[in-house]
């Protein structure tokens, strides 16, 4: 049976909702398949959820030929698993945790890695039963604190979540070369443009770790490839460390006025102006060691301040060192956090001081400390002295100051050299669509995940994981597809075939569109008719225009010579078609 508008649940709304901010979000409210309920929380109406389908048989369809099979979980779990595992506290207030009536803690599951292990681990004991893959398509849920962007990202969202299990890492290899392949079919299909760029692990833990990105404008992601095939997210780039420097017989270093220059760019003019280099050449922020103070609230919620050192010309980048630091939240240092540690000295914070080591244990602050992977050995620097208005010319890392850690918390640019070998790198935006881990043997053996080997001994299963963001997915496509109109599908994942309008107030048009519509019916076509009676033209193709069904037929004034209108809105090509020769001029 076609759908007919007059009794299908559906407005249109000609404004862009208030909150809209990108193209995906204003187009699926206005053409009502989704509607707002709380900030990253949406309904789904009856279009939204037969374009959601679409793309859910295409992920179930390469699932099924990858030789996965489909479970479903409760989305309402109880704590003890994650807690087994660490998550309970190491996803902080990311989780949505809540008490039933008897005081039990549960969550709502921001990923279901636990309860999957534990499935296998009540069914499966022996090494004839593996290699096994499952997987379900599920809600999630994570306490976003800046929903944005519609469906790209929310609070509650739709994902494809697949697990491998074996008994040895090659099985892991095979599996999840598999789930990769399986990927890049389901997004060819979905007509999505991909890069294949290696990942942090975050929370997930684990080693290998991949992202199928979307190059996009909009990509919240950044990401970074060279012409030589190197790929990376930046989280996940790899700073190349120049070699250590020799750096005996080096001068020792000097305390010098600096007033006035709370800044690296006024530390540089001044710099170049009374304190110029012997070799003649310019100073730049590119020799001061720039030293940024930030605060980590640990999963506990202990507060702890350190202090982390970076080249002048280079800047602090916010997702890297929250995967530096994780499962820490990380954010500047307050003026509380000042006050509490009187021994830095705002804008002229530094490692060393004549008296000795500002920082790590056995320093005056005892903040622990940490440098980019360019602050090698026998490099030298300006930096602060510790004392306001004067800095320390010629600190030599290794010599003068050591820290308790490298760390890759700064911005990587254009023109940085991909840690291959590959040649210098560009970034570019991106929007994760997809990510394959290799989580070995880090849940099973939390969870106590063993099978009899063949050997007869006990033998810890190594798991991969597999995610896909199926209401994400949506969002792109409709980012990718639309006009200045409104929506424009691509087939593959259109809620309906073909759009029927009957035009006009002559009977005639309505009774030609019905024979269209039973005509497309029966050649297997899915049909929106618009029958709505008492409508303009007007509204009804501005409704058309916005529903964005790729392809739309027009019942209207061409009826009294025997034909229609058959119009693609990709394209915008119309063209006049014999009333019995729709089907035929589709394709069937």
């Amino acid at each position: 049976m076609p759908t007919r508008l007059t009794n299908f649940f559906l407005r249109t709304l000609r404004e862009d909702p208030a909150d809209a901010e990108v193209t995906s979000h204003k187009l699926l409210v206005r053409a009502g398949y989704i509607r707002r309920q709380a900030p990253g929380v949406f309904a789904w109406l009856p279009l939204g959820l037969r374009v959601k389908a679409k793309i859910e048989r295409v992920i179930r369809e390469e699932m099924e030929r990858a030789g996965a099979h489909e479970v479903h979980f409760p989305a309402l779990l109880p704590r003890e698993p994650y807690e087994q595992t660490g998550r309970w506290t190491e996803y902080g207030d990311a989780l949505f945790r809540l008490k039933d009536r008897k005081e039990a803690d549960y969550l709502l599951a921001p990923t279901h890695e636990e309860v999957f292990t534990l499935l296998v681990k009540d069914l499966y004991s022996s090494y004839k039963e593996l290699p096994l893959t499952i997987y379900q398509i599920q809600d999630k849920y994570r306490d976003e604190a800046r929903p944005r962007a519609g469906l790209l990202r929310g609070r509650e969202f739709t994902m494809k979540d697949a697990y491998s299990f074996d008994v040895t890492d090659d099985g892991l290899d095979a599996s999840y070369q598999a789930q990769r392949e399986a990927y890049e079919r389901i997004f060819e299909r979905l007509g999505l443009d991909y890069v294949i760029v290696q990942a942090d692990a975050g929370a997930m833990g684990g080693s290998k770790s991949e992202e199928f990105l979307h190059p996009t404008p909009v990509g919240e992601d950044t990401f970074v490839r060279s012409a030589g095939g190197y790929a990376a997210n930046v989280e996940a780039f790899t700073t190349v460390a120049p070699e250590p420097i020799p750096f005996d017989g080096l001068p020792a270093p000097e305390v010098l006025d600096s007033p006035n220059t709370p800044t690296i760019a006024t530390l540089v003019d001044l710099a170049n102006l009374e304190y110029p280099r012997p070799d003649g050449r310019d100073w730049t922020a590119a020799d001061t060691l720039k030293n940024v103070v930030l605060a980590l609230t640990h999963p506990d919620h202990t507060r702890e301040v350190v202090v982390v050192g970076i080249p002048g010309d280079r800047e602090i980048d916010a997702k890297r060192v929250e995967v530096a630091f994780a499962p820490a939240e990380v954010e500047a240092a307050t003026e509380a956090d000042f006050a509490k540690h009187p021994g830095l000295v705002k804008g002229y914070i530094g490692p060393w001081s004549p008296e000795g080591p500002v920082f790590g244990a056995e320093s005056s602050t005892g903040l622990r400390f940490f440098l980019d992977p360019r602050v090698v050995d026998g490099t030298e620097w300006i930096t602060g002295a510790n004392v306001d208005e004067q800095h320390v010319f010629g600190l030599v890392a290794g010599r003068d100051f050591t820290a308790d850690g490298t760390i890759e918390a700064a911005n990587v640019r254009d023109g940085d050299p991909a840690p291959d070998g590959s040649g210098p790198v560009e970034l570019a935006r991106g929007m994760e669509i997809g990510h394959v881990f290799q989580l070995g043997r880090k849940y099973a053996e939390a969870l106590g995940l063993k099978v009899l080997d063949e050997n007869g001994k006990l033998a810890t299963v190594t798991m991969g994981s597999y995610g896909i963001g199926v209401t994400r997915i949506l969002a792109i496509i409709a980012e990718l597809h639309n006009d200045d109109k409104g929506l424009v599908w691509p087939a593959a994942v259109a809620p309906f075939d073909v759009h029927v309008l009957a035009t006009g107030k002559d009977a005639a048009a309505f009774d030609a569109a019905e024979r269209v519509v039973a005509d497309l019916e029966s050649a297997g076509f899915e049909v929106l008719y618009d029958d709505r009676p008492k409508l303009s033209p007007g509204v009804k193709f501005a409704d058309a225009e916005l529903i964005g069904v790729p392809k739309i037929v027009i019942a209207g004034r061409g009826v009294a010579d025997g034909v229609v209108e058959v119009w693609d809105r990709e394209s915008g090509e119309r063209s006049s078609v014999p009333i019995e020769g729709v089907r035929q001029a589709l394709g069937r």
